[in-house]
């Protein structure tokens, strides 16, 4: 079962109907790992007056997210949030979770306070802010939602490997590994790139499949990128890590040199249109200056007596 938030854009209200005593609730990306990588919009909410709230995985354990915060020399406020959200794929306890998450801000963004929840990464992308920011929306409709965004990933790991990841017209796919071998293969004659998010739990299998293929010249694994530690592996050095217990924060880039051509493409040239009727216009002799003709001529350039 496949659990889905509400599109946030059909029920966020016009500025207009938004109540000036409650809250904002901002979903600040901070990208993956490198405080270097926090944008401006995301250190001006993080350094005014918003309560932050952060994710964890496990009660009291490591967060992510404000360790990025961290790291780029933010203290932890005192009245902090600590969010839990479960890994697990269960419907019931993921939406339990961000009801409960929703109830534990309410309160602040009710009381006309912004609520800032740090995310690592992109918020619009693979995040749960989008799933809490639906749970709060549920309860209190009229609260903004603001989504400030970032750097993710995979564009990290692209840059820090120096690799493009498209050039001029080629297709990329972005996917979770998770959803197994079946759907890439199905997937990947069609792009250029792809690139495979949580590849953790396919790992083994995973490399198999690209040595058997002759693909593995043409992979690259990023882990941790941004991280103190992150690391980055390309090629036969896959082979090598193939029994290896990687990070949640691990994914894959894979340059298909097998992509199916596809056919002619639209080109987005604009329809030129007939050039417009040149009109004579008389100047009288007596406004015409010495060197100037007594019959000027509007174009687009020269559109004659304003």
């Amino acid at each position: 079962m496949t659990v889905s938030p509400h599109f946030l854009s059909e029920t966020t209200p016009p500025a207009a109907a938004t109540t000036e005593a409650l809250g904002t609730l901002y979903g600040i990306s901070l990208g993956p790992g490198n405080p270097d990588w926090i944008t401006r919009g995301a250190w001006r909410i993080l350094t005014g007056t918003a309560r932050w709230a952060y994710p964890v995985r496990k009660q009291g354990g490591e967060s992510v997210a404000l360790t990025i915060a961290n790291r780029a020399g933010l203290t932890t406020p005192a009245d902090a949030i600590e969010l839990h959200f479960p890994m697990s794929h269960d419907p019931l306890v993921l939406t339990r979770a961000w009801a409960r998450a929703a109830e534990a801000i309410l309160p602040t963004l009710l009381a006309g306070r912004d609520v800032a929840v740090l995310v690592e990464g992109d918020a619009s992308t693979y995040a749960t802010f989008q799933y809490l920011a639906a749970a709060v929306r549920e309860r209190a409709p009229r609260i903004r939602v603001d989504t400030l965004p970032g750097v993710n990933s995979f564009t990290a790991a692209a840059a820090a490997a120096a690799i493009p990841l498209a050039a001029q017209e080629e297709r990329i796919a972005v996917l979770p590994a998770n959803y197994g071998l079946s759907l890439i293969e199905t997937v990947l004659p069609h792009f250029e790139t792809l690139i495979l998010l949580k590849v953790k739990p396919l790992w083994p299998t995973l490399v198999a499949w690209l040595s058997e293929r002759s693909l593995l010249a043409h992979a690259l694994l990023a882990e941790r990128i941004g991280m103190p530690d992150e690391r980055i592996l390309r090629g036969e050095a896959l082979h090598d890590l193939a029994d290896a217990t990687l990070s949640y924060l691990a994914l894959l880039i894979l340059r298909n040199p097998n992509a199916t051509p596809v056919g002619e493409r639209i080109r987005g040239c604009r329809k030129k249109t007939a050039a417009s009727p040149r009109t004579s216009v008389t100047v009288p002799a007596s406004e015409a200056k010495p060197h100037e003709s007594h019959a000027a001529v509007a174009s687009p350039r020269n559109p004659g007596p304003q």
